[in-house]
């Protein structure tokens, strides 16, 4: 079964997370499949642009608890997205929660339906946002960060705006592809290395340091209890 299926129109390619079984959660298979696909459109002359979407009605609802990928597999993905020599524009028309945010993070661009929505849960589950903070923190605004990271509140398209996880409403996409169009390539790749400079610097100096702490959580007691709760959907023993 495909988990990421692909179309091309006029240099832009379209990779399309279609796992919606299980809400385009990253599993393994659905991680190696993006970073394949992300890989053949780095190579591809005629690409221009890629543009990473859903199927279903959730963009990415995180971590596969059942399937889940090598957290330094999922890094490596989120690196490939910021260093790929094309611009990546994320488009979220339904649910983005936990890490399907880190790979938003890791596109040049975002666009958000009115109806998408957005949650950073993984403390409700004895976690933390630890290796999506290597896209996310460079990105978000500081005091909406500490908010969402904390509470796990959802937040609609408007708010993703202002506190930069999106650039703009699903509106501006084709105005938006149309620009990358006109670019040239070593245009488009250079432009991009200058705005995505700040956000390697934060995989050199904090990537090592995020897996292992988030390795280290999820292999506690307070994750292993809060993950059976969201699967036995049922409140964990601390909530109150």
């Amino acid at each position: 079964m495909t988990l990421v299926s692909v179309a091309e129109e006029r240099g832009i390619t379209t990779l399309t997370l279609d796992s919606p079984g299980n809400r385009n959660a990253l599993s393994s298979g659905l991680v190696a499949e993006l970073a394949e696909a992300l890989a053949a459109c780095g190579k591809d002359p005629r690409v221009r642009a890629v543009v990473l979407t859903h199927s279903g009605s959730t963009f990415s609802a995180g971590a596969d608890l059942k399937a889940p990928p090598n957290p330094y597999t999922f890094v490596a993905l989120l690196r490939q997205i910021v260093e790929l020599p094309k611009p990546v524009v994320g488009v979220v028309r339904g649910h983005a929660r936990a890490g399907g945010l880190g790979l938003l993070g890791a596109c040049d661009l975002v666009v958000a339906s009115p109806e998408a929505d957005f949650a950073l849960t993984e403390a409700r589950i004895g976690v933390a946002p630890a290796v999506v903070s290597l896209t996310l923190l460079p990105r978000l605004e500081p005091r909406a960060a500490a908010r969402y990271y904390l509470t796990g509140e959802r937040f609609g398209a408007a708010e993703a705006v202002r506190v930069g996880l999106v650039t703009a409403g699903e509106e501006e996409l084709e105005p938006i592809l149309d620009g990358l169009r006109r670019g040239s390539p070593q245009g488009l790749a250079e432009s991009k290395r200058l705005v995505t400079a700040t956000v390697l610097e934060t995989f050199e100096q904090h990537a090592e340091e995020l897996v292992q702490r988030s390795a280290s959580l999820f292999a506690s007691a307070e994750a292993r209890e809060g993950m059976t709760a969201f699967l036995e959907r049922r409140d964990p023993e601390w909530a109150l």
